[in-house]
C-alpha cells in the first residue's frame, strides 16, 4: 500500500475492516430508563474535570435499549451521567458507560471519547415493572426498577434536556504509554422525535466493584424516574478544551 493511498482513506481501525462505519448515526425507538438520584458532592467533584462545574449532588443512572442504530445494530447500554454547567450553560458529563456490543464500544471511544467498557446491561418489562440491570462479568452492580407508565410526562421537559450539550473526556495514550490526547469534547443529539414519556415510583441499588466503580457515586436518595422512547441522531463532536499543553510532564 502506497503512502498516498493512506491519505483520506483510513478513518478507524482495523485499516482494512473498521470496527464501525462512517456516520451520521441514527437511532430508532431508543428506549431510556433514567433514575435521578442524590449522591455525595465531594465524590462528584473528584471525577468531573474542570472547567465543567457541579452545582448540586445529582447523578442520572441511565439504561438504554437501542434496537435499531445505524452501523451499530442492536445493543443495550447503562451508565452514569452528571449534570454540569460550562460558562453558566447547563449540560451533562458522561462519567461511565457499560454496553454489550463491540462496534459501539470502539466507535464511541475512538470518535467522541465515550467512557465505554464491556458489560451486560438489560432493560425489560417484568409484569407491572420496568427493570434495568447491569452486570460486570458475573457480578450484579446495578438494579433499577420503576412502575411501568404510571404517569405521562409533558414532552417539553424531555426535549429540553435532550437539546442540552453533553461532555466527554477523551484520553488517548501515545505508543510509549504517555499521554497524547486529553480533550474535553462536546456533542449534541439532533433530529429528535419523542414518542412518549412517563414517570412512576422508582428504586436504584448500586454495588461496589473494583473495575466498575459505579457505587463510588453512592445513592443517598432517589429524586425521580423517567421512561421515554425516542428517535434521534447522535451528532459528531467538537473539542472545547485541550488539556495536553497544561498537564504536567512526567
Amino acid at each position: 500500500m502506497r503512502v498516498q493511498d493512506l491519505r483520506g482513506g483510513p478513518f478507524a481501525m482495523p485499516l482494512t475492516s473498521p470496527a464501525f462505519p462512517h456516520g451520521p448515526y441514527r437511532f430508532i425507538d431508543r428506549e431510556y430508563l433514567v433514575i435521578t438520584y442524590e449522591t455525595d458532592m465531594a465524590a462528584l467533584r473528584a471525577v468531573v474535570p474542570q472547567p465543567l462545574e457541579v452545582s448540586e449532588p445529582i447523578v442520572k443512572f441511565e439504561f438504554m435499549r437501542m434496537p435499531d442504530s445505524t452501523g451499530f445494530g442492536d445493543y443495550t447500554e447503562a451508565g452514569q451521567v452528571i449534570p454540569v454547567t460550562l460558562d453558566g450553560r447547563p449540560g451533562s458529563y458522561v462519567h461511565a458507560m457499560f454496553l454489550d456490543n463491540h462496534s459501539p464500544i470502539a466507535g464511541g471511544r475512538e470518535l467522541w471519547g465515550f467512557p465505554k467498557k464491556l458489560g451486560a446491561p438489560h432493560l425489560s418489562v417484568a409484569s407491572d415493572t420496568l427493570v434495568g440491570t447491569l452486570d460486570y462479568g458475573p457480578v450484579r452492580i446495578a438494579t433499577a426498577t420503576m412502575g411501568f407508565k404510571h404517569h405521562a410526562v409533558a414532552p417539553e421537559a424531555v426535549l429540553g434536556a435532550l437539546a442540552e450539550p453533553n461532555y466527554l473526556l477523551k484520553v488517548i495514550p501515545h505508543v510509549d504509554g504517555s499521554l497524547r490526547v486529553c480533550e474535553l469534547v462536546r456533542f449534541h443529539t439532533t433530529d429528535v422525535t419523542l414518542k412518549g414519556a412517563w414517570t412512576g415510583p422508582a428504586s436504584l441499588e448500586l454495588h461496589p466493584h473494583a473495575l466498575a466503580p459505579v457505587a463510588d457515586l453512592p445513592v443517598r436518595r432517589v429524586v425521580s424516574a423517567l421512561h421515554f422512547v425516542t428517535d434521534l441522531t447522535l451528532a459528531l463532536g467538537t473539542v472545547v478544551h485541550d488539556y495536553s499543553s497544561s498537564l504536567p510532564k512526567e
